[in-house]
């Protein structure tokens, strides 16, 4: 049974990517650039708001990707809960570990401000170990910090931690921070992409993710 279970934020735990993408061409419009299809955005996010504007806009140069990360936050402070929803199944799966005993804890490359008032706006009643997002002096994702920084605050034996995401950045976090590692396919990269990182396990269902979790090390597959 694991201690502790660590999630990633978009694609994993809520649908963001209407928001996200409608901040980015927002920022985007204001700069006079075009935008995107918001279908586009799913394989621009993960690695910090930073990196999704440089792939949004290639040419830009970094003082201009530094304007465009000014309109992006304005916006998406203003607009981060207008089309994000949880995934379904993902509150009871929430309910169900911690009824459990098992702590759970956030890990995204989402600006810190956003990731914990998006997660006190839709999971107000889940008592998280830790939310942590993006913040000056930590790198992101697929850097192993953020891990060691949640296990800094609730100490937990690497070999009782499981790691869940949706796409190999999650899945590269996990295997570089020696814990456990779930791919989901309900999120905005293919099953294809987690198999190539060598997830450790591939759920359909959160509720996959609940099994994984109470199973013993003789039941795991």
């Amino acid at each position: 049974m694991k201690s502790l279970v660590v999630f990633d934020l978009d694609g994993t735990l809520l649908n963001t990517i209407a928001d996200l993408g409608m901040a980015c061409n927002h920022a985007l419009e204001q700069m006079g650039y075009p935008p995107h299809p918001l279908s586009a955005y799913n394989f621009m996010v993960g690695d910090g708001i930073r990196k999704l504007l440089e792939r949004a806009e290639p040419d830009a140069d970094p003082a201009t990707i530094d304007k465009l990360l000014g309109y992006f936050r304005e916006y998406y402070d203003a607009h981060c809960t207008d089309h994000t929803e949880p995934y379904p199944g993902i509150p009871q799966l929430l309910d169900d570990l911690v009824k459990k005993g098992i702590k759970v804890a956030v890990a995204t490359n989402k600006y810190q401000s956003a990731a914990e008032r998006i997660i006190q706006h839709y999971f107000p009643q889940i008592p998280f170990v830790a939310v942590m997002g993006q913040i000056d002096g930590r790198q992101t994702k697929p850097d192993p910090s953020i891990i060691f920084a949640i296990l800094n605050d609730s100490p937990t034996p690497k070999a009782d931690v499981m790691m869940v995401g949706d796409s190999a950045v999650d899945i590269e976090t996990a295997r570089r921070a020696c814990v456990g590692s779930v791919g989901v396919t309900w999120g905005f990269r293919p099953v294809s992409e987690l198999r190539r990182a060598y997830a450790e396990h591939i759920v359909s269902n959160p509720m996959e993710i609940l099994k994984l979790a109470t199973a013993s090390s003789a039941e795991l597959p």
